[in-house]
């Protein structure tokens, strides 16, 4: 990733529990069905975080790598796979040969960067020919959350994505890889449903954003989170999140 913050206990706590999630497991296994390795065949997972990824990628046979540019993160991958190859990079100068692999796999990149064509052209250059790249992310405007008042939760919402690089990247993937000349692109779009206790930190976290930005003021935060707070406690939380994969073929 182009930026990413520091694995404090409670951000890599935070991470585990949100890819933990069966929405969130099927949505990886269906990015690895989508890049139809065969076995042994080299992958990278472009920002891949705590390795989560390459640990999985590995258990089904491919000879995965893990590129993050933060060490903090590459430091955290290594300590729970120590056998991992992982290595700090960055997306639009990957440390791979021309053509090193058959797939290229990018979750939570592309809207960190202010122009995602530039990775997608590194990708390009990693990519064998006949290499498959997915992409996978949420567009940063698709937060629905049910609230007592949606006008303010509409604030909240658009303030955490104008705080965001390229809030509206994954919503362009399609159009990004055709771009880019690659071939048999597809897109897909999942909606991951959350009531469960993970989804505190995340509300809690949207509206701390906005009130950071100047979008709404302290006593709104404090309104707001508190009746997400109840909701949660009551079982009555809802976040819906429409989740956005492209795949493609390098010619």
């Amino acid at each position: 990733m182009l930026a990413r913050m520091s694995p404090t206990p409670s951000l890599a706590r935070l991470l585990d529990a949100a890819d933990a999630t069966p929405e969130a497991t099927a949505l990886r296994a269906r990015t690895y069905d989508l890049l139809a390795l065969p076995d042994g065949a080299a992958v990278v997972d472009v920002g891949c975080g705590a390795g989560r990824a390459v640990g999985e990628l590995a258990a089904r046979g491919a000879r995965a790598i893990g590129v993050d540019l933060s060490a903090e993160m590459i430091a955290l991958a290594r300590s729970r796979g120590p056998e991992r190859d992982l290595r700090i990079g960055d997306a639009r100068a990957l440390p791979l040969a021309d053509g090193e692999v058959a797939g290229y796999r990018a979750d939570k990149v592309l809207h960190e960067l202010p122009d995602p064509a530039e990775a997608l052209e590194e990708a390009r250059r990693v990519l064998a020919p006949g290499g498959r790249i997915v992409l996978l992310r949420q567009d940063w405007d698709g937060f629905l959350i049910d609230s007592a008042d949606p006008v303010l939760t509409r604030t909240i919402v658009h303030a955490r994505a104008d705080a965001v690089t390229n809030p509206w990247a994954a919503r362009r993937f399609r159009n990004l890889l055709l771009d880019t000349g690659f071939a048999d692109v597809t897109a897909e779009a999942h909606t991951s449903v959350l009531t469960g206790d993970v989804l505190l930190p995340m509300l809690t976290g949207l509206a701390a954003g906005a009130r950071a930005a100047g979008a709404i003021s302290p006593e709104q935060e404090a309104a707001w989170a508190a009746e997400q707070r109840e909701r949660v406690r009551a079982g009555r939380a809802f976040l819906a999140l429409p989740m956005f994969v492209a795949a493609a073929r390098r010619p």
